[in-house]
């Protein structure tokens, strides 16, 4: 297998097929494969499907589903008509807690229509799949292993996987499909990604325990999702605990630490051990989650989306949205481009309609988020500022229209002036407040009390 996916690579760097095709197809539709069944595998099946191109949509394990945080924006419900039963919890109610244990309730500006969807991977992903069924993709379970790349811009790509095994056999078959056009949605160690020689990205990791609470434990988290921010929960992102339907899960992420990330699980599992208390671990589960968008996400007629492409925000860390939207669009590019899959497309068609479409709607904001990372998440001094700054009002607003509706904010020039001085004032706070906190440590290494409370103090 490794073999295959080596040579594929190969292929692809001496046969690069790029620019606009004119060839027309005659007494069949355009062929597509999907690699991959999550959000965006499964968007962008449902897209190609609908839009006349004949689609295989290819999972690994089509029951299961990817470990996640699970929360999606408000717009993702409607834009891609999510039914309200595959929602477990409709939050509204956020805290985020700093590195000295101030709170700030982050959820004071919400209309009253308004709030953070928690769900299910499993439960959306299978949702998304049948929906791309219904619109006549074809759904295989099996194991994508190598893709031999066309020597002609009309020539198929020959898509290789093992098909899983059925009732009474122990492994399963290996066979091979033709199709004219790649949509890789096989996650963030993709190999699509690697066969067409797309790069490397830095990645993080993700781990997270859903832990099933007692009644009156559980009551607590109703509609309330937390946030942790800490050297001791990361030293680059932060801590979570969201509701389930019937549970929670509690996390964290790293990039630089990624070999101590149970040394940071204790570390938020100590933040909320009495919240927690009573609780039985139900699943553990880790995952990467790309930190930047690769190199190449476009290479002939193959196109990567989702997490395969590296479609994850920095300082949220969110990609549902995100991975959906990329794939729908992706498959509505390669439908337009194809003339409703009458016509074969080149990699400049891809480019055009889908990744210069893509950068254009949302580049901007995949870099602002970087640079609020590397200012606030780097230092307990920069945590304990972003926290201060999260009680804000004005900033809570304009983070939730951001969030929810999935465009940059338009504000008030007056009030991002005020803002960014107060981000200023805010920083200088911290760091006197960081400075004790390190202090207060060395100086009462076993006490439990709020070191807020104990600067206070003095």
């Amino acid at each position: 297998m490794a073999a295959t996916l080596f040579s594929s690579s190969l292929s692809f760097k001496s046969r690069i097929i790029a620019g606009k095709s004119d060839v027309r197809l005659s007494g069949r539709p355009l062929r597509a494969a999907v690699i991959g069944g999550g959000p965006a595998g499964a968007s962008a099946a449902e897209a190609l499907a609908a839009g006349g191109v004949e689609t295989h949509l290819i999972e690994r394990h089509p029951v299961g589903g990817k470990p996640c945080g699970g929360a999606i924006p408000l717009c993702m419900l409607s834009e891609f008509s999510l039914p309200p039963e595959i929602v477990d919890r409709k939050v509204t109610r956020m805290k985020i807690v700093s590195p000295s244990n101030l709170t700030v309730d982050f959820g004071q500006t919400l209309k009253p229509h308004e709030y953070i969807a928690m769900l299910r991977r499993e439960v959306l992903d299978s949702f998304l799949r049948s929906r791309a069924e219904s619109n006549g993709a074809d759904l295989i379970d099996g194991l994508f292993t190598g893709l031999e790349a066309p020597a002609t811009d009309s020539d198929p790509y020959v898509v290789h996987y093992t098909e899983s095994a059925g009732e009474g056999l122990v492994a399963g078959i290996r066979r091979s499909m033709e199709v004219d056009v790649v949509v890789g949605a096989d996650g963030a160690n993709s190999r699509v990604a690697k066969a067409i020689g797309a790069g490397n990205y830095t990645s993080a990791i993700a781990f997270q325990e859903r832990i099933r609470l007692p009644d009156e434990k559980m009551e607590y988290y109703e509609n309330l999702a937390e946030m942790y921010v800490g050297s001791d929960v990361s030293p680059d992102f932060y801590g979570w605990v969201f509701p389930k339907c019937d549970h929670v899960a509690v996390g964290t992420g790293t990039v630089c630490s990624k070999a101590e990330i149970k040394k940071y699980q204790a570390g938020i599992r100590d933040r909320v051990k009495d919240k927690i208390s009573g609780g039985k671990v139900i699943k553990v589960e880790a995952h990467p989650i790309p930190e930047h968008p690769r190199p190449r996400r476009v290479v002939g007629r193959v196109a990567l989306v989702g997490d395969a492409a590296g479609y994850v925000t920095k300082c949220s860390g969110e990609g549902i949205y995100f991975a959906a939207k990329s794939g729908r669009m992706c498959g509505e590019a390669i439908v337009r481009s194809s003339d409703y899959g009458k016509r074969m497309i080149g990699e400049d068609d891809l480019k055009r309609e889908y990744l210069k479409q893509w950068d254009n709607q949302y580049l901007s904001m995949f870099r602002f988020l970087d640079l609020l990372q590397r200012v606030f998440y780097g230092s307990n001094i920069g945590r304990e500022a972003l926290v201060e700054m999260c009680g804000d009002l004005y900033v809570q607003r304009m983070t939730f229209e951001s969030y929810l509706y999935k465009k940059m904010a338009v504000g008030d020039w007056k009030e991002d002036v005020k803002m960014m001085w107060n981000a200023v004032g805010s920083l200088m706070r911290a760091r006197i407040v960081g400075r004790e906190v390190e202090r207060l440590k060395m100086a009462h290494p076993n006490s439990t009390l709020s070191t807020r409370a104990k600067v206070a103090r003095l």
